[in-house]
């Protein structure tokens, strides 16, 4: 369903001591100026590349942009114009219009049609290249991906942290009525590009999550009539439902870090409680026995223990347990209602959905419950879901009445740089995939 780059290649040049060199941006705390970078069009001696180089620098630009913590230099202030892959930069030029990134590159194509990039990163003001040029080879309907790696390796070599371009969303389209709304599922880029469509709108779908790798996707279908687990193979669309009992409804799935095991909520005889799956044998194991509601867990990075919301104390609040069960330990006690949590991919936070005084927010605390900060509000933000880096949380808010919808947002940690992610249609429950290989 996606193509895949063929190749990735480094030069023999010498790295650069990331810690070393004066371009660097900490974004634990938020980032009030963001870092001015030049991206020219990519050069090429070809018109058809031309317009591959314009468009992989338009993306490039729109990717760095997008984190609030870059700020483009339009080409319409450049002094210096990029003809030439090998030629000497012009620092003074660069540092005239205050450029502190520059990233430089040519594109061409070969006799069989597929795209050869480089690219070259510069510090500007101490001018040097800041860490090694690259080559991309990938086919012609790849040259986004191509272009989301390049936005990564420059993210990566200034912030220190990793990037989460050249990823991709799982979510459930959302169209009709409100009171008719069919649903389904759909993946695209984590920009909102390339959107294709994993199951028809015939049957009530929720909830879907990304395995490890990014090759399936866990959700739940109402088609049988009951809540019931499917596992989809993203490559082939392929699907099968996973076998729980009669009489039983189960939801709320997801993958463990070594991705041969699910946990999930199965509500029986008027009981919720969370069980886990080994996929390949289909045998289960029950890890609660409350006679509350047990529901959203998720897992730790490390798989050791799970994280998840009750209602054993009176009102829905957030619990971590061993991943094996056992006793669990609250970790919230603010004022309100909270839900829906995941655990941060760097292990370090938890973010959570928060109903308190009749707003809605997306918020995040550390696995102890302490530093909660509350990153959004509004008449309904819920379900949120990282970004590969931990960086960044994508979430679904929807407007009020009866012709509200669903829409897609991110926002940062820092609760800065709040936005919308375009979709064609009404979107909801989005999750994030790891970086693509």
């Amino acid at each position: 369903m996606m193509t895949l780059l063929a190749a990735l290649t480094l030069w023999a040049m010498p790295v650069l001591a990331q810690g070393n060199g004066p371009l660097r941006i900490e974004i634990t705390e938020g980032v009030i100026e963001p870092l001015p970078f030049a991206v020219p069009d990519f050069v090429s001696d070809s018109a058809a590349g031309q317009e591959l180089g314009r468009n992989i620098a338009s993306v490039i630009a729109a990717d760095l942009n997008g984190t609030g913590l870059f700020r483009q230099i339009p080409s319409s202030a450049h002094i210096s114009r990029i003809t030439s892959f090998e030629s000497p930069v012009q620092y003074a030029d660069w540092r005239a219009i205050n450029a502190q990134a520059l990233i430089t590159g040519a594109v061409s194509t070969d006799g069989a049609g597929r795209i050869i990039a480089k690219f070259r990163i510069y510090d500007v003001f101490s001018g040097q290249e800041l860490g090694a040029g690259q080559q991309l080879v990938g086919t012609q309907d790849g040259w986004r991906r191509i272009a989301h790696k390049v936005a990564d390796q420059v993210y990566s070599r200034i912030t220190g942290e990793g990037g989460y371009f050249d990823s991709r969303v799982v979510f459930v389209a959302e169209s009709g009525p409100k009171d008719q709304r069919a649903k389904r599922l759909g993946i695209m880029d984590y920009d909102g590009a390339n959107v294709q469509y994993l199951t028809d709108s015939t049957s009530i779908v929720l909830a879907p999550r990304f395995s490890p790798t990014g090759d399936r996707v866990l959700y739940t279908s109402y088609e049988t009539g009951f809540p019931r687990i499917y596992v989809l193979d993203v490559a082939n669309v392929g699907r099968r439902e996973l076998p729980t009992q009669d009489a039983t409804m189960s939801f709320a799935p997801r993958f463990a870090p070594n991705g041969r095991t699910v946990v999930y909520s199965l509500t029986q005889g008027g009981n919720t409680d969370l069980y886990t799956m080994d996929i390949g044998s289909g045998a289960s194991t029950r890890l609660t026995t409350a006679p509350s509601i047990e529901t959203a867990p998720s897992y730790s990075p490390d798989g050791s223990q799970i994280v998840f919301e009750s209602d054993r104390s009176g009102t829905p609040q957030l619990y971590i347990m061993s991943a094996g069960g056992g006793e669990a330990r609250r970790i919230s006690f603010g004022e309100g209602r909270y839900g829906t949590p995941v655990w941060s991919p760097r292990g370090d936070l938890v973010a959570f959905t928060k109903q308190s005084k009749g707003r809605f927010h997306i918020g995040v605390m550390r696995t102890d419950g302490s530093e909660e900060r509350l990153l959004t509000a509004s008449f309904l933000d819920e379900g949120p879901t990282w970004a590969p880096n931990g960086r960044v949380i994508m979430f679904t808010r929807e407007t009020q009445g009866e012709q509200g919808q669903a829409s897609l947002y991110s926002v940062d940690i820092t609760g800065r740089n709040l936005k919308q992610v375009p979709t064609n249609t009404g979107a909801s429950d989005p999750s994030w995939s790891p970086l693509q290989n």
